[in-house]
């Protein structure tokens, strides 16, 4: 049988910890089993069990405070994770052979991992050949979002991550219930953006003719293809999260052998089932 996983990742501080939290206290209250797995080794504490932690094999700690390698955060980390890509048995140990798994990877959150160095891509690469299905889950904060241009650079990173891995990915925006109601209502329009009106929204903050039309290419490639897309998390909202969790699940199958997923009937496209919940919830 197939294993399942996603892979949490995001900028630092975009709540990839927390969305874990949520989704094993709301994968208990549904009676499933749903493990963590800790792949940053410069996390300090968790609100929540791990299964396993990377730190049992290498932290940042001890590689910035040796002598002979000098690493500061950054490229400690980077170190950390070229080591954990080259004792994957490590990893293989730590996973078992259970069949039927569900783990969430917890990521750390420097971007570069997922653009252009080779870690994570191969950590996708072996794990799909111990039959994983895999997403990518790729975490923005709401609260960075409410700004175009912020947008616009935020979505160019989940979309460099979502080319770099190939693998499902599901966009998620967080911290939604730290938002004011005028924020809520500001940020539907950036859940499924329409990036010519944005940009013509904007167009007068633009004096350089030649940023104006980088923006604009960059805009088109975004909307022609309809890429990159978001749902809202909201930790307080059960029914949010559940829609979440089934995006999720419809993007690796989850439970196909049992019955055919999908994330809301009568809804082809799994990326709009959030819009009637989401103005309803804005709207109180």
């Amino acid at each position: 049988m197939p294993r399942y996983a996603q892979l949490v990742m995001g900028p630092a501080g975009s709540g990839k910890s927390t969305y874990c939290s949520t989704m094993v206290q709301h994968a208990e209250a549904m009676n499933r089993s749903v493990q963590v797995f800790n792949l940053d080794p410069a996390a300090e504490h968790f609100d929540y069990p791990v299964m396993a932690d990377i730190r049992e094999l290498i932290q940042v700690d001890d590689v910035m405070e040796d002598d002979s390698l000098r690493f500061g955060p950054n490229g400690g980390l980077v170190f950390c994770m070229e080591y954990f890509a080259s004792n994957f048995d490590w990893l293989e140990e730590c996973l078992g052979h259970v069949e039927d798994d569900y783990i969430l990877f917890d990521c750390p959150g420097q971007i570069e991992l997922y653009t252009h160095l080779p870690v994570m891509k191969q950590l996708v690469e072996q794990l799909q050949q111990w039959e994983f299905r895999v997403c990518g889950v790729f975490l923005v904060d709401s609260q960075f979002m409410v700004e175009t241009f912020k947008f616009i650079s935020g979505v160019m990173a989940a979309l460099s991550a979502m080319v770099s891995l190939e693998i499902p990915q599901v966009n998620i925006m967080t911290k939604m219930d730290l938002l004011s109601p005028k924020a809520k209502k500001e940020i539907e329009k950036y859940l499924d953006p329409d990036m010519y009106s944005m940009m013509e929204d904007n167009s007068a903050t633009l004096r350089s003719k030649k940023f104006r039309k980088l923006t604009k290419a960059i805009c088109g490639l975004i909307d022609d293809y309809s890429m990159v897309r978001f749902l809202p998390f909201d930790r307080t909202d059960e029914e949010g999260i559940n829609i979440v969790l089934q995006h999720i699940d419809f993007s690796i199958q989850y439970g196909e052998d049992l019955e055919f997923k999908e994330p809301k009937e009568g809804d082809e496209d799994p990326s709009t089932d959030y819009d009637e919940l989401f103005q309803s919830k804005a709207d109180s």
